[in-house]
């Protein structure tokens, strides 16, 4: 590996200590310079001489791939849905993800904003800072019909947090036959007509929730997706708050970022800016293995931190 071998850092956020590994076997690092994720012209543009990329969600489409000269993709998270997989192993470009690093912290949040939406914290909360003393009797968690969408190493911690907590969990994965004691497994049609919560943890960028879906819910039901802004229709969520059919959402992922859409006026909504695996932890651990798996990539390790 050349010693001015260069990394770009896809994501808006990352710590000193994987960008000083890097630097220490010799690695020349280009932090993002933008603090958000990038355009496709942008990464167009910060590839050109980089040998390997820190990888947030930015698009590694086959053109863009081909167009640069990199060796090895090493995603700072579990998704790799912004990845040309079949255009990387073409090219052979090793492709590396950290499963593992963001699992508690998303499910922490999931489960957290679950809470303040069943009692209506965000609303209580943004009036009581205008001075008004508004109180609100909201729902328990105990008892919920949760339908955890995807059945992977996310929505399967989030499924047990939940159930410690009296949920009745509904699992929603075409790759699972038969759930874990306790769990029922349930088509998406179903899932919906039944559930209080969907909750959604799915790979990839396939449609979920659309009309239909949003038309097919109970009344009152609460939506939340902390996995990718595509896995439902904005505007057949926005028709569904206006309706009543939901009740209330969480989301921390949108087509565009920074969002500043309609469901930024919604009091019923709780919106964070695509934070869920923000933990000094969980983005410590995710890092390093982020750097860990390049290293790897560049047949250098494993080396200590």
């Amino acid at each position: 590996m050349s010693a001015k071998a260069k990394i770009l850092v896809g994501p808006s956020v990352m710590g000193p200590a994987p960008i000083a590994k890097l630097a220490k076997q010799g690695f020349e690092v280009v932090p993002n310079p933008y603090s958000r994720k990038y355009t496709r012209a942008e990464l167009q543009e910060l590839l050109v001489g980089v040998d390997g990329i820190l990888a947030g969600l930015e698009p590694l489409d086959r053109e863009v791939l081909a167009a640069s000269r990199l060796k090895v993709i090493s995603r700072v998270g579990s998704g790799l849905a912004n990845v040309d997989i079949p255009a990387a192993e073409s090219l052979g470009i090793k492709v590396f993800s950290t499963p593992n690093g963001p699992t508690l912290a998303v499910a922490e949040l999931v489960v957290g904003s679950l809470i303040c939406l069943l009692r209506e914290i965000q609303i209580m909360n943004r009036d009581l800072h205008e001075g008004k003393w508004t109180k609100i009797v909201g729902l328990q968690l105990a008892g919920k019909k949760i339908a955890v969408v995807g059945f992977g190493r996310i929505g399967r911690t989030v499924a047990g947090m939940l159930a410690g907590l009296g949920a009745e969990i509904i699992a929603v994965d075409p790759f699972l036959k038969e759930g874990p004691p306790g769990i029922q497994v349930m088509d998406l049609d179903a899932a919906v007509r039944t559930a209080d919560v969907i909750t959604l943890h799915c790979s990839g960028e396939d449609r979920v929730l659309g009309p239909a879906e949003f038309r097919a819910m109970k009344k009152g039901a609460f939506v939340l997706n902390a996995a990718r802004a595509g896995l439902l229709d904005e505007a057949a969520l926005i028709e569904a708050l206006e309706n009543g059919t939901v009740a209330g959402a969480w989301l921390d992922v949108f087509p565009q970022e920074p969002y500043k859409g309609k469901l930024s006026g919604m009091r019923q909504v709780l919106l964070t800016p695509h934070v869920a695996s923000y933990t000094q932890e969980g983005r410590i651990k995710m890092e390093m293995d982020a750097v860990d798996n390049l290293l790897a990539g560049f047949g250098i390790g494993p080396v200590p931190d």
